[in-house]
């Protein structure tokens, strides 16, 4: 007992750990971008519709949602995290975005842990992912432990996270990633809802993403490089001085978001893409669904918002920040006269800077 107790209070504290250096350090990656500033969209001075038409509301995985928009995965595991998560579910039912929720590993292990993970009281109807580090794929958990994590969230998909670089300079890191290929296509075989895959912030290349897509994924999330570096959030954790300093080299890694999105698309044009991965406004949400993505996800920065003291604020904050946000991307669309977000996602008007 003692020694779960040990281990539960471990987990408790790297997950703290993880959101106040996310909020208060400096975890961007450096001479790396999300490659969205390439592109611009070119403005239609007659859009030949009325703003107030543009409609948001399109299909996922063959779920109907108010917006194209997630609420992209981030925490879980202590009472803190749970409060954030309530939180983001509670804006995000309100606003229709798309809510995928942090590694569930933790209440996997730890029952104690699971209700920091169950936001259908505040989310009811949107669509919910859960989430599961696929390297536990080779630590123990199985088909199982992935359908648990669905349970226990009442989630419409299940999405397993790449994140080889974070658990390399992680402290505790799990950095067995041999053969995952095979267990990743077991649990899309074994689940009833869609499984799908995601980067942490360094992005999917478009030979890896068909990989992907052979083991029988129905999504990919670019989650790209230009938003949070978690080799940089590792560096402020670990006391291995080698660690710290090698994280230093890997501050501009990985695929920008913009380029992961479009390799994904090139090589899979059936196959659903996410992106996520530094998106900062609807504009970038904008040219990220005329990449081909489904969906834009947003992560970081909507976690101070979601971190205020004061629940009532922030959940009033995060609303105001979710219709900035939706603002933006109408406003995007009504300059480039699309009406609808299929209009958007097949434009021609997105064209990258000379």
């Amino acid at each position: 007992m003692s020694e779960q107790l040990e281990h539960i209070g471990e987990t408790a504290k790297r997950k703290g750990e993880h959101i106040r250096i996310c909020l208060e350090e400096n975890v961007s990656g450096r001479d790396v971008s999300t490659g969205f500033e390439e592109y611009r969209f070119v403005h239609n001075a007659l859009p030949e519709l009325s703003f107030r038409d543009i409609r948001l509301d399109t299909e996922w995985l063959g779920l109907s949602v108010r917006t194209p928009l997630l609420v992209s995965s981030m925490t879980g595991g202590t009472d803190e995290a749970g409060a954030i998560n309530r939180r983001l579910g509670t804006a995000a039912e309100e606003r229709g975005w798309v809510l995928g929720l942090g590694s569930m590993r933790a209440a996997i292990e730890h029952e104690e842990l699971a209700a920091t993970f169950r936001i259908r009281k505040e989310a009811p109807t949107i669509p919910v992912i859960a989430n599961i580090g696929a390297v536990q794929l080779n630590y123990g958990f199985g088909p199982d432990a992935c359908r648990r994590a669905v349970d226990l969230a009442e989630a419409n998909a299940l999405v397993l996270h790449l994140n080889g670089m974070q658990e390399v300079f992680q402290p505790e890191g799990d950095t067995n990633f041999a053969g995952l290929l095979k267990r990743v296509e077991e649990v899309c075989a074994s689940l009833s809802v869609p499984v799908g895959v995601k980067e942490v912030g360094w992005g999917i290349d478009g030979e890896t993403a068909m990989r992907l897509s052979e083991a029988g994924v129905s999504f990919i999330d670019a989650a790209g490089a230009g938003g949070t570096s978690w080799s940089q959030v590792e560096r402020y954790r670990t006391h291995n001085p080698i660690q710290r300093e090698a994280a230093e080299a890997f501050m501009d890694w990985g695929i920008p978001t913009a380029a992961s999105v479009a390799a994904i698309r090139a090589r899979l044009p059936q196959l659903s893409v996410l992106a996520s991965g530094g998106l900062k406004n609807g504009v970038d949400a904008a040219k990220a669904l005329a990449l081909g993505a489904e969906l834009a996800g947003f992560g970081r920065t909507l976690l101070p918002r979601a971190a205020v003291a004061d629940a009532a604020l922030s959940v009033e904050q995060l609303l105001e920040q979710f219709e900035r946000i939706e603002f933006e991307l109408r406003a995007a669309m009504f300059g480039i006269g699309a009406a609808d977000i299929s209009a958007l996602r097949s434009t021609s008007r997105l064209i990258k800077k000379g």
